[in-house]
């Protein structure tokens, strides 16, 4: 159902006609307010979701359940609070000759300059995408907290045709990109720069975190940290592989190993600490990985701190909360 929600997110936002501009930057362009169309009313858009609830389903009690798992993960009240305290815009933005999608959050009355984490999403192409939906969840509570969070769609993504996204090869410029905007954004301190990623979004955390240099501080969820021994753990995950990765049939080994920060862990910098959370239960990404990571972490002497929280899945639905205090502490400390 959570697939459902956000894909509909997806098509409102794209035709959102509210202009913002959180970002005054000449290659940034299309900017739009995300709480614009049906986003602009809770009432309406609860109502447009019912509407859809209702097409798809002729039950009764099957449109009540949904509608009672959309008021519990949203809720009028917490939209209403994130209204009123949180700019937020989408934008569009160039890198190699292909536009690509990204996305801003900022709390509005801030009376000093604020740290900003660069935010890496999951998934590959479509799949895992960043809508509305997911922004009230995973980023609103976080930014609401006194950060602003800047972030990739990656290439291809919100598009017709997905197939541009590399799952860290050439997308990775598209994060890196935005650290080229983070001055331009009026009341960005871009002397404390963090950066964070769930589960493939871990993955690009490494990886850009080896291109840029006012990187102050990490926290990956459940991130993938051996591609080659999680196939073993998740042997699925190959189609995506082959699917996403150039010259992954002729050069396996080689494309894993330059995606797996577990394989040049001693080439990480002792000066950026890095948070580690996952769920036991965790049936995607094993928390082996962030395990392996630890103790890698420790033996190379990089600060880091580990959480795991037991029983929980891949997105931590248990422990949401408790997991954005843990991401939210840890850069105020660090940035």
């Amino acid at each position: 159902m959570k697939e459902f929600i956000f894909f509909f997110s997806i098509s409102i936002i794209a035709f959102s006609s509210c202009a913002s501009t959180l970002i005054e930057h000449g290659r940034v362009v299309n900017e739009r307010n995300c709480f614009s169309w049906v986003f602009s009313d809770y009432d309406l858009w609860r109502n447009q979701m019912e509407k859809k609830f209702k097409k798809k389903s002729k039950l009764e009690i099957t449109v009540n359940r949904k509608l009672a798992w959309f008021d519990s993960n949203f809720g009028k009240e917490k939209y209403e609070q994130f209204k009123r305290d949180l700019d937020c815009s989408t934008f569009d933005y160039e890198v190699d000759s292909i536009l690509v999608k990204g996305y801003v959050i900022k709390p509005k009355q801030a009376k000093k300059d604020l740290p900003v984490l660069v935010y890496n999403r999951g998934g590959n192409g479509n799949y895992g995408r960043v809508v509305f939906g997911s922004m009230m969840q995973n980023l609103f509570p976080i930014a609401n907290e006194g950060f602003i969070i800047i972030g990739s769609q990656y290439r291809g993504t919100l598009t017709q045709s997905d197939t541009l996204d590399e799952f860290g090869g050439k997308d990775i410029e598209d994060v890196a990109a935005l650290f080229d905007f983070i001055p331009s954004i009026k009341g960005a301190d871009f002397n404390r720069v963090g950066m964070y990623g769930a589960s493939r979004g871990g993955m690009q955390t490494h990886l850009v975190a080896k291109q840029v240099n006012n990187l102050k501080a990490i926290a990956t969820i459940a991130g993938s940290t051996d591609l080659t021994k999680g196939l073993t753990y998740r042997p699925a995950m190959e189609k995506v592989y082959k699917k996403r990765i150039p010259n992954y049939q002729t050069n396996k080994q080689i494309e894993l190993d330059k995606r797996s920060v577990l394989k040049w862990v001693d080439k990480l910098s002792s000066d950026i600490p890095i948070l580690l959370l996952h769920g036991t239960n965790d049936k995607r990404v094993s928390v082996k990985h962030s395990k392996d990571f630890a103790n890698a972490l420790a033996k190379h002497n990089v600060p880091h701190k580990l959480i795991l929280y037991a029983n929980d899945n891949h997105g931590l639905v248990k422990n949401k909360a408790a997991a954005n205090k843990e991401i939210v502490r840890w850069f105020k400390q660090h940035l």
